[in-house]
């Protein structure tokens, strides 16, 4: 094993969590120490090195208390959600606001929502596939159930704001999520990860599980805007039953290390997944997106767009695979991924694959590379505008169709200003483009 390897089991080893955790994290415990360390030769790992984990710093387990963080924290406002806040992997109860029910921590769970936690929890997700939900597994020691009964509608947006802040050394963090909604149910979620200025922040693990029951319904949105110098893994794994539908979206910036997983299982005939991400690596930053998408059943739907701009130094990484199993016919499924050079030095390694092994589906998926367009940007400069606002204004123009089916407005409003910051607005043609 490696050191890092080591470290993580020590960690793993000194924490406590309720008893009825325990054989989740051990089985997490053996699959992290029998997994081989990913390398250059590890195809899904293959342009995304690990060697930022390997070489950081050592670090302690996260905790809330006797840090500051709420000077470089800028909450998404004007929406009436229900706010949860955690510093360092530790829920923040004096921050958040009261949990209505079906919302609670592991730790505070009675025998049924136990029962419930222990058929689910890590069951969604493969950890033999997926080594750091292995890791997950191994450091859970408490995390967040979201459970909607049959019939029922969430009332308010659950809003979970994930702070990294180093104390007196980097903190390392493991935040674990579990939505289950019953049949006919319906829930709207929205992750924020967000980090401090400081340097060396450390390391998160985050992992989401979400059970979507038959003809339930949830709005999922995954938000990633934390400091460059923090290293993140963090990933959605969704199983969808009969008529369930999942709706996605995600965005993010880079770090030193940033890896994202979305594995979504077509369990029940007329399932739909609608999966929408924006990716915006910039200076020396690296992002990496692996969506895999298994149709195991017939008549169900997949409609995957995601679009990066890549600017500086920075390097992307995108791999979406769809899987037809020879039992899925009458699948609909369509794969969508643009890119958008600014600089250069700038690289991107996409990768979309449609594997199927039936023969009465609809399938596509495309993928393509480009820079600005030169007459464009002419364009605008014989009207005026100079020549790094033009570059700006066209960059924000290529996510913009992204950002105006955010079905949440408040998620708009908070977005559009930073990303036209993100992109060096010098005035306000971006925010207007924005609106046009």
């Amino acid at each position: 094993m490696t050191d890092f390897q080591n470290r993580a089991l020590e960690l793993a080893a000194q924490q406590k969590s309720p008893e009825w955790l325990n054989s989740l994290r051990r089985k997490g415990a053996d699959s992290w120490s029998a997994a081989p360390w990913p390398g250059r030769k590890t195809e899904h790992w293959k342009y995304t090195p690990l060697t930022p984990l390997q070489t950081a710093a050592a670090g302690s387990w996260g905790s809330s208390e006797g840090v500051e963080w709420k000077q470089d924290i800028e909450p998404i406002e004007d929406m009436d959600a229900t706010r949860l806040v955690f510093v360092n992997g530790q829920f923040v109860p004096a921050e958040s606001s009261p949990l209505p029910v079906g919302v609670v921590q592991f730790a505070d769970t009675d025998a049924d929502q136990q029962a419930l936690v222990q058929q689910h929890l890590g069951a969604v997700v493969d950890s033999g596939r997926h080594l750091f939900a292995a890791l997950s597994n191994a450091w859970t020691t408490d995390g967040l159930l979201i459970h909607v009964p049959r019939g029922e509608k969430l009332a308010k947006p659950v809003y979970v704001i994930n702070v990294a802040t180093p104390g007196a050394e980097p903190a390392i963090s493991n935040q674990r999520v579990l939505v289950v909604l019953e049949e006919n149910s319906q829930a709207e979620v929205i992750e924020h990860y967000v980090s401090s200025d400081a340097k060396q922040n450390g390391f998160v693990n985050c992992l989401t599980e979400v059970v979507v029951g038959n003809n339930a319904q949830v709005q999922h949105y995954r938000i990633n805007l934390e400091q460059e110098d923090l290293l993140h893994v963090g990933g959605v794994h969704v199983d969808l039953h009969r008529a369930a539908r999942f709706y996605g979206f995600t965005i993010a910036q880079g770090s030193r290390l940033k890896r994202i997983d979305y594995q979504v299982n077509h369990r029940g005939e007329g399932a739909h997944l609608e999966l929408h991400g924006v990716y915006l690596p910039r200076n020396k930053q690296l992002i990496d997106y692996h969506t895999n998408v298994e149709h195991c059943v017939p008549h169900c739907t997949t409609n995957e767009v995601f679009r990066g701009i890549v600017g500086d130094s920075s390097k992307a990484v995108f791999n979406g695979r769809i899987h037809i199993h020879p039992h899925a016919q009458k699948t609909l499924a369509e794969l969508s991924n643009k890119n958008l050079l600014t600089s250069h030095n700038a690289e991107i390694n996409t990768k979309p694959e449609l594997e199927i092994y039936a023969d009465d589906v609809r399938c596509a998926h495309g993928a393509t590379i480009s820079q600005l367009n030169e007459t464009s940007l002419f364009y605008l400069q014989s009207r005026g505008v100079s020549h790094a606002e033009a570059m700006s204004m066209l960059s924000f123009g290529f996510i913009n169709e992204l950002l105006n089916e955010v079905p949440e407005p408040a998620i708009q409003h908070y977005l559009r200003p930073r990303l036209a910051e993100l992109f060096g607005r010098k005035s306000g043609k971006i925010g207007q483009l924005a609106y046009d």
